[in-house]
């Protein structure tokens, strides 16, 4: 929910983080804020630049096979998945979402490795354009203290 209480995590440290991200290519201008704003927090938390893998796939439904590929290269901590899905008039909209949802789950779950979601799914673009930043931020986060965390378990 949009401005939802989130909690505070206690010390986001990424300094030993391998980190990559995939970014579906559709709604590039959405996206590559998105992307500009987790790689700016990436580096802010400590991620090394030359320890973040950044690949471009053309949409959201493509997303996950690069997530897989990058799981099982075992080189990463954590992945982070970027996207932007805006409602339509068709079903297309419920299939896409529905999917590459399942999917960005199905690798974290499948490689026990944390996958932060950051596919937006929006009504129309001014929601879009509402979240990108604050979402490519929540992105890295997620993914630092997840990584952290299921290296502390």
């Amino acid at each position: 929910m949009f401005g939802a209480d989130k909690g505070t995590a206690d010390h986001l440290d990424g300094k030993k983080l391998h980190i990559g991200i995939v970014q579906a290519r559709f709604n590039e201008g959405i996206t590559n804020t998105l992307a500009a704003a987790c790689r700016a927090e990436l580096l802010a938390l400590g991620v090394q630049e030359k320890n973040i893998r950044h690949v471009l796939v053309p949409g959201a439904l493509e997303v996950p096979v690069a997530l897989q590929a990058m799981a099982e290269s075992n080189d990463y901590d954590a992945l982070i998945a970027l996207g932007c899905i805006i409602r339509g008039e068709t079903y297309h909209f419920e299939l896409v979402a529905n999917e590459s949802g399942a999917g960005v789950t199905r690798v974290s779950l499948d490689y026990q490795l944390p996958v932060a979601n950051a596919i937006l799914t929006t009504e129309n673009m001014e929601q879009a354009i509402a979240r990108k930043t604050d979402k490519g931020r929540d992105a890295a986060q997620v993914a630092v203290e997840m990584a952290n965390l299921l290296e502390s378990i």
